[in-house]
């Protein structure tokens, strides 16, 4: 009987287990996580800060789902160590797993810039629910929220709690809002439409101090303006989760490196999900690490399932506006593009040398998203990208 053992107890992690049950009935398969929840989504986290959605109705996974299918799930352990040659993983309650196949689903942690002040009470990241507990818990009572950060969580997160009577600030480095999502000129639109809607944004531009005694009272921009806060929020980006594959002695880079097998330098472990780098790219996005542990699961039990990468497309919704982009964005316009424009609805159709579509941004209307997602899935040869957010 073989021993899986899965670190992770994301949408990686938990469709890599359900896999390799599928392709092994008899295996063992012990899921450890630092959550004390079983697989929920992180991406309703948002409607969650809203007042949208109980806690309860983030999860995906019943714990009954995981006894249904012979899978131990072990919540509220830290894996921290591990010992290739006698293939154990320890944690740091004292455990001690052993495994003949491993697959390291760690995913990632957000990152804090150096920013002075950043510890002050009353400044938080978002990426899990003890995340999203402790923000609810400081924003029922209103007040000024500075977001740092304009991509896609902070505006969703500020759009939330913008809803719960929170006065919103955003701080943004880089030049535009969704400098994933958006080229220059959508981005510009959307900031009016949301300026609209009552945020306010400082961009091109980054904090310098986070102020406050005991609890926070404001940021100060690198400038020398000061903005008042009750809570601030950084939505700075994620770093992946390498600690244990680095104590495992694994090839890192920007993520584990893995083959299309999602096999790590090491054939016995696995990697997928937020934590895993195939092929130079660290995605980051729910359809890859679905896609991933799809495939890792399978390989994991003697299969042969190739990963081959997975086309960036994003839909979301940020103040009720729809926004929709998929591949090939070309912000540096350095392709053909026909775009449309109105006061409320931004379109570009991006085409390469060959004149194939090969990418799009639908801001304000994105009924056409279906067919354009087709169309550009078709022409690269794949199957249709699939949006991250549904």
């Amino acid at each position: 009987m073989t021993n899986y053992l899965v670190i992770g107890n994301g949408v990686a992690g938990t469709t890599a287990a359900e896999y390799i049950r599928k392709n092994d009935p008899a295996g063992k398969i012990t899921i450890l996580s630092e959550e004390d929840l079983p697989f929920y989504s992180r991406i309703r986290l948002i409607d969650y800060l809203g007042g949208d959605v109980e806690e309860e109705r983030l999860i995906i996974r019943s714990r009954d789902w995981y006894g249904e299918r012979g899978i131990e799930l072990i919540t509220g352990v830290r894996a921290i160590d591990g010992d290739p040659a006698r293939r154990t993983v320890l944690t740091g309650d004292g455990g001690e797993f052993g495994y003949d196949r491993l697959l390291l689903a760690t995913g990632g942690h957000s990152f804090v810039p150096p920013i002075t002040g950043a510890g002050t009470r009353g400044t938080f990241t978002l990426r899990n629910i003890r995340d999203a507990r402790e923000i609810v818990s400081c924003c029922l009572r209103g007040g000024d929220l500075v977001m740092i950060g304009g991509g896609l969580l902070g505006l969703e997160a500020g759009n939330a709690l913008r809803r719960r009577g929170m006065n919103v600030t955003v701080v943004e480095f880089l030049p535009r809002l969704l400098p994933r999502q958006l080229d220059a000129r959508g981005a510009a639109k959307l900031t009016r439409i949301m300026e609209d809607m009552g945020f306010a944004f400082h961009i091109g531009t980054s904090v310098r101090e986070i102020r406050g005694e005991e609890n926070v009272e404001g940021v100060v921009l690198q400038s020398g303006e000061q903005i008042p806060a009750d809570v601030v929020i950084m939505a700075a980006g994620i770093r992946p989760n390498l600690e244990l594959a680095r104590r495992l002695g694994l090839q890192c880079e920007q993520g584990i490196v893995v083959d299309s097998l999602l096999r790590s330098s090491r054939p016995e472990i696995f990697a997928a999900g937020d934590a895993a780098e195939h092929n130079g790219v660290v995605y980051g996005i729910w359809p890859a690490a679905m896609e991933q542990g799809r495939a890792a699961g399978t390989n994991m039990t003697g299969g042969r399932l190739e990963y081959r990468g997975t086309t960036v497309a994003n839909r979301l919704k940020v103040a009720g506006i729809d926004l929709a982009s998929v591949g090939e964005i070309d912000p540096e316009n350095r392709y053909r593009a026909e775009i449309e424009e109105t006061d409320t609805v931004y379109k570009k159709r991006v085409y390469d040398d060959d004149g194939r579509l090969v990418g799009c941004i639908l801001l304000g209307d994105i009924s056409d998203y279906g067919a354009v997602a087709r169309e550009i899935g078709e022409k690269g040869g794949g199957e249709p990208p699939r949006p991250c957010r549904e």
